[in-house]
């Protein structure tokens, strides 16, 4: 099975659209949409920008209007409260309006922050994100989802705020050093498992795209986590943990690929799968380069311990699971069952 990817003229962009009524908006990918901002600026009707940077400065694009460039830092260990107030604090020194925009230019953890401030500055400003690396093209970028992570555990201080379009320019990727492929490669692997099939030997661009429209959709048909979209944190929760547990020594994909590895293992210890769709989530998170085992001195009591504060876990321990009738999220899963699935990683 191979999800579809968008049909587009030669030479033009795929286009993926998010349809979420008067709040729908583009999802551009391909070599140069970056160079696309100032049109997109344009379109909103944005007077000024503030432009959120990861980036050097040939790689962050001019928005076409007056505007300040505020350099970031990508990594989990800015992604907090205190740097969504420092950003804040930026579009005020700024005079930012709600007739303006800000625009993020960076990985994940930059458009995940940036969204955030985004979201919360003068109770919601346009945001429009040019994603960087693999992982935040073909995830972060998209959705509306922004969040810091507490001591306590990642992503639990956000809110929904879908951005007014999305530039994915697949010639940022040539900067990207080799883990960070993998890092992008463990949210596709996990999409393989949630309706993008096998997407390990076509061409980057269209492993995006082809992300990107399965996320669409499932964002459209439930924008707030209150049934479908659940099946997008396939492997997360485990993957959340080991970020956790590592202090953010795993990337977010590198632990999303073990996560997945994990829900197809726990799934075969509650019966829900034959053992051949449990040894296909570990070949198909291998296939990628990615590890499958559990990184050593990770104590199994802590990562339950995390995994009893996911954002899930409203009814006992709870994960997303393939079955018989398909991905679903799955409460008051038996202590039991997930150390045995740990036990054998």
């Amino acid at each position: 099975m191979h999800a579809p990817v968008p049909d587009r003229p030669a030479g033009e962009p795929a286009r993926v659209e998010v349809a979420l009524g008067e709040r729908s908006y583009p999802v551009l990918i391909g070599p140069g949409v970056r160079h696309r901002l100032p049109a997109e600026v344009a379109r909103i009707g944005a007077q000024r920008v503030v432009v959120v940077s990861a980036r050097p400065p040939e790689w962050t694009p001019d928005p076409g209007v007056p505007h300040r460039v505020v350099p970031a830092r990508d990594g989990e260990h800015d992604k907090n409260l205190t740097t969504v107030e420092q950003l804040c604090r930026a579009f005020a020194e700024f005079g930012l309006t709600r007739t303006d925009a800000v625009v993020s230019c960076g990985g994940g953890t930059t458009t995940d922050v940036v969204g955030l401030a985004a979201g919360l500055y003068h109770r919601g400003v346009p945001v429009i994100h040019l994603p960087t690396s693999l992982l935040a093209q073909v995830d972060a970028s998209v959705g509306g989802k922004t969040a810091v992570n507490l001591p306590e555990g990642k992503n639990l201080v956000g809110v929904y705020w879908q951005p007014r379009a999305v530039l994915c320019d697949t010639e940022h990727l040539r900067t990207l050093p080799q883990r960070e492929w993998r890092n992008g490669y463990g949210e596709i692997a996990r999409a393989h498992f949630i309706g993008a099939g096998d997407l390990c030997d076509r061409p980057v661009a269209e492993q995006i795209a082809a992300s990107v429209a399965l996320k669409a959709r499932v964002v459209a048909a439930d924008e707030r986590d209150s049934g479908l979209r659940h099946i997008l944190n396939y492997g997360h929760t485990l993957g959340h943990a080991l970020e956790r547990a590592t202090d953010f020594g795993l990337r977010h994909g590198e632990a999303v690929g073990i996560g997945t590895v994990f829900a197809g293992r726990l799934a075969g210890v509650l019966g829900r799968i034959p053992a051949d769709r449990v040894a296909e989530h570990h070949d198909v998170v291998a296939g990628y380069g990615l590890d499958t085992t559990l990184p050593g001195g990770v104590d199994h009591d802590e990562l339950i311990r995390l995994m009893r504060r996911d954002k899930k876990a409203t009814s006992g321990l709870s994960f997303v699971l393939d079955g018989p009738g398909g991905v679903e999220l799955v409460t008051r899963v038996p202590e039991v069952a997930v150390r045995t699935a740990l036990s054998g990683m």
